[in-house]
């Protein structure tokens, strides 16, 4: 806090404590006559009748009606209620006293104070000794001594301390209230922390905002500052000219605390932004960035609520020069360059509703140069759907802007109509669920293939539990196909092209699935072991000569191995006869829970064309796939994948997350090995190796310092086509500090990236991050 001239909220903590009334303090209701004849007039100022000097006893006659007739001249019949200890009447002064718990009361306005008088020759009414006054918005104000109005308002105080409603705290070495209701406020400092800890001692607020002047506007409820210097730690760190708030922190107009950063691209950068509040259910953001080492950017974002549902716009425009992503340094020239986002969602009734997003980008590098994201593809979509008890249906729009560098935007879809209905039926007598499907797609390229398909779906299935405890589940299906494609040649894979033209294909899958869980109790907890066999059968399916769009990423692991189909999404179909197999293990005890799986298939036919080697589906035997969960409270929380190479035990597939911590302080670790051996032609398969941590620890209370990272452990023999790899390639890296209290969150990171794509240079990068408690942050 600032030295002792000013005023020091922290210092008049104990003002804040509630005060216990005494047992002889009585609450009398007041009418405008009888406030009057007590000489407090607080209201009206009418004529003082004759009264004794006497005390208010502890146990009062009559009371005296809560309102009677108001003087004619007035148009206010507000009762003021009145409570003290004793009252005294100066009669050679004409000076009305009352001490001793003094307390007033006014609909939701009240005053309190050791002691308040009323002059009557001047009109003057003045409280004195720990007095705490209350607005009709339920703002608090202590001070000293303070001049009052008849409406119950402050005029001139003293070292006084105002407490908002919302929250936050604005001390002054002294202030006035002008004749429109305004209040001026001189040396004042404002914070929005609290000024005891849970313990109830005193603490200093880690922040304070500095004024010369403080003006409140009464019409308005909005406090405007003059000179206003943000101080952290005691230590002056930012001016804040045009500094202004609500009283109660409702969002208003004004300029945001600015940002600040340094990057490798860009170099130094400053973010001031000027927010419009234009009503209560819309606003407008506008914030220009200003950096050293390129041309200014400016972005804008419009958010509304509706009705019927709420949607927001941002934008980016600036002008700089693009490097192409493959390498080419040479001199480019300056062109204009931005990135565009929105996304809304309406309820139109009970059942229909209408969401959408979008993003697209000047460039492939836009968003990596100034730090605004690391996507490596746009996506955008529109979607009306109808959803009720047992129906669906959704009408919609996809489109994709590739960021990938080497990859031609051409060959990226647009999938426009995607249209999906789907209907549960019951079916009496025979028993289980009928669900009906219809779906239609076509997908739009414009440099690559174009695919129209369309199917209809009818599926049972029935679930019962026999009287050992087997689980079982009967599935039929049947499905038909038919689609049309064009440009199939354009199409890189091969496998992936299918048939020019039309083409059709049925498609009927019938499978059991029996589930039979054993329980009991082991090593003081409670094991369940499952023991699963499903059979599934379905006749040849014309596979191949089909176009192949959304059954590209097929790779078996435990979340697919009992699904009737192991392709996603629809346009491959596994056909065959074939047996799965697998077991689930479980022990929970008090405190840790650990549970395992483990599965394979086997397939009758050896169709080895369908999938190429490495997915763990090519030949008869499959891979071995299997997971681990473990969880020691919320402490550690370990999850192991693995695959294994029938054949020879290689790991195909070797994964694990782990958690140690909580919330506080943490490490977590991710590895990742797909050695799947499969041809680089098939893009969407290739293999990887990679490591990502990322951790927090917490000390002094309030400090932590935070870390996190990935790193490329791909070697080239793997990936021929990631030539930057060498093993052991550090991606990204971030390193930081933070210090988090009730009231203040500060940090300040350091980045480092180690690729350079295009104009987005590798290098060193630097952000600081301030928010506060009832003023927001950057």
């Amino acid at each position: 806090m600032q030295p002792a001239k000013r005023p020091q909220p922290q210092a008049l903590y104990r003002r804040l404590r509630p005060r216990r009334m005494t047992a002889g303090v009585a609450l009398i209701p007041f009418s405008r006559e009888l406030a009057g004849s007590l000489a407090l007039g607080l209201m009206l100022g009418t004529a003082w009748p004759a009264l004794a000097q006497t005390a208010i006893p502890a146990s009062p006659p009559a009371p005296a009606p809560s309102a009677t007739p108001a003087a004619a001249d007035s148009d206010d019949d507000t009762p003021v209620q009145f409570a003290a200890d004793k009252v005294e009447y100066a009669n050679d002064s004409d000076v009305v006293t009352a001490r001793g718990n003094v307390v007033l009361r006014r609909e939701e306005q009240s005053v309190r104070a050791d002691t308040i008088t009323w002059n009557r020759k001047t009109g003057a009414i003045q409280a004195q000794g720990n007095v705490r006054m209350v607005d009709d918005v339920g703002n608090i104000v202590y001070t000293d001594k303070a001049d009052l109005t008849e409406e119950l308002k402050a005029g001139a105080m003293d070292d006084l301390l105002v407490v908002m409603r919302e929250g936050g705290r604005l001390a002054a070495k002294s202030g006035e209230r002008e004749d429109n209701g305004d209040i001026i406020l001189h040396d004042a400092a404002y914070s929005g922390c609290a000024i005891e800890d849970i313990e109830g001692c005193a603490k200093k607020p880690s922040w304070e905002i500095t004024a010369v002047r403080v003006h409140y506007d009464d019409k308005q409820k909005r406090v405007r500052y003059k000179g206003a210097v943000l101080h952290v730690f005691g230590v002056p760190l930012l001016p804040l000219p045009g500094l202004a708030h609500t009283s109660d922190f409702r969002a208003v107009s004004g300029l945001l605390i600015p940002d600040f950063r340094l990057g490798a691209s860009n170099g130094a950068e400053l973010g001031l932004t000027w927010y419009w509040r234009i009503a209560q259910n819309k606003d407008l953001a506008i914030t220009g960035n200003f950096y050293t080492g390129s041309l200014p950017m400016a972005k804008t974002r419009y958010r509304q609520l509706t009705e019927s549902g709420a949607f927001q716009i941002t934008g980016y425009l600036t002008r700089s020069s693009v490097i192409s992503v493959s390498g080419n340094t040479g001199a480019q020239n300056q062109q204009f360059r931005g990135y565009f986002e929105g996304n809304g969602r309406f309820q139109l009734s009970d059942n229909w509703s209408i969401s959408g997003y979008g993003r697209i980008a000047s460039d492939r590098t836009f968003l990596r140069r100034y730090d605004l994201g690391r996507d490596d593809r746009l996506r955008s979509s529109i979607n009306l759907e109808r959803i009720d008890d047992n129906s669906y249906f959704s009408l919609a729009g996809w489109a994709v802007q590739t960021l990938r560098v080497g990859y031609a935007q051409g060959q990226v879809p647009i999938a426009i109509p995607a249209i999906d209905y789907r209907r549960r039926l019951d079916m009496p007598g025979v028993g289980g669920k009928l669900e009906l499907q219809a779906n239609t797609l076509a997908i739009t390229r414009t440099g690559g293939q174009d695919t129209q398909r369309a199917f209809a779906r009818a599926q049972w299935d029935l679930r019962t539990v026999t009287g050992m405890g087997q689980v079982i589940t009967l599935t039929g299906l049947l499905r038909g196909d038919v689609y049309h494609s064009d440009q199939n040649a354009l199409t890189p894979t091969v496998l992936y092209r299918g048939n020019p033209g039309w083409q059709a294909r049925g498609i009927a899958t019938a499978a059991i699935d029996v589930r039979w869980p054993f329980v009991g109790e082991f090593l003081g907890g409670t094991q369940v072991l499952t023991p699963r066999f499903q059979i599934v059968a379905t006749p040849h399916v014309r596979n191949l000569s089909i176009p192949n769009e959304d059954s590209r990423s097929v790779d078996l692991d435990d979340a697919n191995l009992f699904s009737l189909n192991r392709f996603p999404g629809y346009d491959r179909i596994e056909d065959g006869v074939r047996f799965t197999y697998g077991l689930d293990w479980s022990l929970t005890r008090p405190g840790w829970r650990i549970s395992s799986t483990v599965g394979q298939s086997y397939r009758l036919s050896n169709d080895m064309t369908l999938l190429p080697d490495g997915t763990g589906l090519t030949t008869r035997a499959s891979d071995i796939v299997g997971r681990t969960d473990l969880r020691f409270g919320d402490i550690v929380k370990f999850t192991h994948r693995f695959r294994l190479d029938h054949n020879d035990f290689v790991l195909r597939r070797n994964e694990f997350d782990a958690t140690i911590g909580g919330h506080k302080s943490y490490f977590e670790v991710g590895y990742l090995r797909l050695n799947r051996d499969i041809a680089s032609t098939f893009e969407d398969l290739r293999d990887r190796q990679e490591l990502r941590f990322t951790g927090r620890v917490a000390f002094a209370k309030y400090w932590s310092v935070f870390g996190s990272g990935v790193v490329n452990l791909t070697p080239r023999a793997e990936d021929p086509t990631n030539t930057a790899s060498d093993g052991f390639q550090m991606l990204r890296h971030r390193l930081g500090f933070a210090y988090t209290d009730d009231c203040l969150d500060l940090s300040f990171t350091w980045v480092r990236d180690y690729v350079t794509t295009g104009d987005a240079k590798q290098g060193n990068g630097f952000s600081f991050s301030l928010s506060l408690r009832s003023l927001g942050g950057r």
